[in-house]
């Protein structure tokens, strides 16, 4: 059971485990980044669901670096 439900949402409990001792380290520091602490949370259940949907990259880094170099080519 444990093994299914690991395969199946592995990515968003580990996004939310690592969102969720990050935001702790904020919340300790202090209570007015209770709102950092939600944001860094959603951020890592936003990267675990894309890996769990395996919907690509966060950045899409080929499609940036190649309009980089057509935007700003050396040699025009």
């Amino acid at each position: 059971m444990w093994k299914e439900i690991w395969t199946t949402y592995g990515g968003r409990i580990a996004g939310v485990s690592v969102g969720f001792l990050l935001g702790l380290l904020y919340f300790i520091v202090g209570f007015w980044d209770m709102l950092f602490f939600g944001l860094l949370l959603w951020i890592g259940y936003a990267i675990g669901k894309m890996k769990d949907e395996q919907s690509g990259p966060v950045i899409p880094w080929h499609r940036l670096t190649e309009w980089l170099m057509e935007r700003w080519r050396p040699f025009k």
